[in-house]
């Protein structure tokens, strides 16, 4: 807030709202957003929606060394732990606030399914999910209405007015 000072002080509300809205949305909206997104993972009936139920739901960082890159996963479904066996996934999920969710988004996140399979997890039956808070396009629409192991999110099935 200290830039926007010469705004609020003369009282350009307007003017300082405008200048930190991408901000706010960046840091403060988005951020929250994806809590939401973790806790609706953690609290939905996970038989239904993810095969089993969660052991633990966080945020996470899938390192690409091929593209010499990282994919931040918003929301990770994880089953419970069984000793002997390879952890499993059961869904990688992308949460974004304020934009139209595209292919693109589930492109990601198929790479980074993809990642964690090679590093030894067990991701055959992993669900990709997309959290849109702006809703989703038309061909990630098709995409998800094509194969069940793509879920698509929206604030209804957030906020409970309808199921995923």
């Amino acid at each position: 807030m200290r830039r926007e000072w010469t705004r609020l002080d003369p009282g350009d509300t307007a003017g300082a709202w405008r200048n930190s809205q991408a901000t706010f949305l960046a840091q403060v909206v988005g951020p929250h957003f994806e809590t939401i997104c973790r806790d609706w993972a953690l609290s939905v009936s996970g038989e239904d929606l993810f095969g089993e139920a969660p052991g633990e739901v966080a945020a996470g960082v899938v390192a690409d060394p091929v593209r010499r890159s990282q994919i931040q996963v918003d929301v990770a479904v994880v089953a419970p732990d069984d000793p002997g066996r390879p952890r499993r996934i059961l869904s990688l999920g992308e949460a974004r606030w304020d934009m139209v969710m595209h292919p693109g988004h589930l492109e990601r996140l198929r790479r980074a399914r993809d990642l964690l399979a090679v590093k030894g997890y067990d991701t055959s039956a992993t669900r990709l999910a997309c959290y849109g808070g702006a809703g989703f396009d038309p061909a990630l629409r098709a995409v998800a209405a094509a194969d069940p192991l793509v879920l698509l999110i929206g604030l209804d099935t957030l906020y409970g007015l309808t199921s995923a």
